[in-house]
């Protein structure tokens, strides 16, 4: 197996494009010890989390903007069992195993973590970054992790650009315009 260099990518640039994304979805632990490794480097880690069904323009806003505020991007996935337990029984729309090769594919991702719990607290806790990036859909008091970060005196910041997508839209403009 080739050697994680620590930005995201595998040591051996061979391979398919399916298995170059994959190297970048690592366990919670293997995270964790990117994580830890690039603080002891001196290097800025960052958090973004959710759901990311349906990729649509305001998801690479908000994860290219998040990457921009720090030196390594860890993106949290919830899994489709977390997905259906806050969004409900009909999503994702899209299965767990695709969302994550969709942001494998994008630069600004250094790396991805799929998680199953309700909320990304383990996750957070696990990685102790220095920044957890949400989206503008938040603000920084209204973020339920906001006090988890604190307790190693990270921060959490509201990244990307105005919240004018949402899968949810989208579901429902797909229905509108071809259900007829």
């Amino acid at each position: 197996m080739p050697e994680k260099t620590g930005e995201g990518h595998t040591g051996n640039r061979q391979g398919t494009t399916e298995q170059r994304a994959r190297a970048k979805v690592v366990s919670l632990e293997e995270a964790r010890l990117l994580a830890k490794g690039a603080r002891d480097a001196g290097r800025r880690v960052v958090v973004a989390n959710g759901a990311f069904d349906l990729l649509h323009a305001g998801h690479v806003r908000y994860l290219a903007a998040a990457r921009d505020a720090g030196d390594m991007l860890f993106v949290a996935v919830n899994s489709d069992a977390s997905v259906r337990g806050s969004k409900g029984p009909l999503r994702p729309v899209v299965p767990e195993g695709e969302r994550v090769e969709l942001l494998s594919h994008l630069g600004c991702v250094d790396w991805i973590v799929l998680f199953d719990e309700p909320t990304v607290a383990e996750v957070l806790c696990a990685l102790r970054p220095h920044l957890h990036a949400k989206g503008t859909d938040y603000t920084p008091e209204s973020v339920p992790e906001r006090a988890v970060v604190a307790e190693w005196d990270g921060e959490t910041v509201i990244c990307g650009d105005p919240k004018d997508h949402a899968t949810t839209d989208l579901v429902a403009t797909i229905l509108q315009r071809f259900s007829k």
